[in-house]
């Protein structure tokens, strides 16, 4: 099974690859149509959330670069 990976693009979405399942609050899982590949909404603009539609066009703003969080609170 491949491992999940989610790439932090600048400026815009979150593209998530792999084995993936998606589920709502509740638990209700969307239907990704076969996909094995998606972009997540980040900066809220997105018309289809949680999938990004490209509206952070020139009103989202983010460098992603990536740093070692603290480690992990026992």
């Amino acid at each position: 099974m491949a491992k999940t990976k989610i790439k932090v693009n600048n400026n815009g979405s979150l593209i998530v690859a792999g084995d993936i399942e998606i589920v709502n609050k509740n638990g209700n899982v969307y239907d990704l149509g076969g996909r094995e590949q998606v972009t997540l909404c980040r900066c809220g603009l997105s018309s289809n959330k949680p999938f990004c539609d490209g509206s952070h066009r020139n009103h989202f703003e983010h460098e992603a670069i990536a740093f070692d969080l603290p480690p992990k609170k026992v």
